[in-house]
């Protein structure tokens, strides 16, 4: 799990942060994210997907930077990284290709890692999980706080009891986690269906709570009317 850290980084209204993030997985338009001078997803040995849309992209990035993707569908293509883990778009700290930047890139926020409580990765991640320890949410109200920590309980369960998964098929990279708990966080929450449930009844509800998000039009049980409220923020 996370440990502290001396340097605090605002992450913005836990809720609002939420909300947009739920739009963003749905289709919605990317999260706007408060990076600063912070240039950890560049620096971590990701590689990056273009896809067909990254038009601008694919006509500043260099062809001998791509690498082999078999996988990939017709039309996309990947980006690789240095020896160092550095992208290759990368220069003296900052992107050269910013506004013509990939859709992966614009979509990545690593605060959804500080909202479920893990970290990014192991050491090739060190930079990202600096700035993951660092960011702090406030929450509107007592409840956001109860829908925060669900999903925390939430990715520690997917986490670290994987086998009880059928097939053992739980996620196991940090983002796939840190999805999963945001989208089966109900199962958590108070009065939720973990309650008197063991390990395999919580992996299912988790599965089918997954389901409902991806085939549902709409937030989180009770979701909408906690972000209507008007109560003070508190700390996270």
């Amino acid at each position: 799990m996370l440990r502290p850290v001396d340097e605090e980084v605002e992450a913005g209204e836990f809720g609002a942060w939420l909300e947009a993030t739920v739009a963003s997985l749905r289709g919605g338009a990317a999260v706007e994210v408060p990076c600063g001078s912070c240039v950890g997803c560049c620096v971590s040995a990701y590689f990056i997907p273009l896809r067909p849309g990254d038009r601008g992209a694919r006509a500043r990035i260099p062809a001998q930077v791509l690498v082999d993707a078999p996988d990939q569908p017709p039309g996309h293509a990947m980006m690789g990284h240095g020896a160092d883990g550095h992208c290759p778009m990368l220069a003296a700290g900052r992107c050269t290709i910013y506004p013509d930047r990939p859709q992966t890139c614009r979509d990545y926020d690593c605060r959804i890692f500080a909202a479920a409580g893990i970290e990014a990765g192991g050491p090739q991640r060190r930079v990202i999980n600096q700035r993951v320890r660092a960011w702090r949410f406030s929450h509107a109200h007592a409840d956001l706080q109860r829908v925060h920590d669900a999903i925390r309980l939430a990715a520690a369960f997917i986490r670290d009891r994987w086998q009880a998964f059928p097939g053992h098929c739980a996620p196991t990279a940090p983002t796939g986690i840190a999805v999963l708990a945001l989208k089966a966080y109900p199962v958590f929450l108070d009065g939720g269906a973990a309650a008197g449930l063991d390990d395999a009844g919580r992996a299912l509800a988790i599965i089918q709570a997954s389901r409902d998000f991806d085939q549902g039009s709409g937030l989180g049980p009770g979701l909408p009317g906690l972000l209507a409220s008007t109560d003070p923020p508190s700390p996270a």
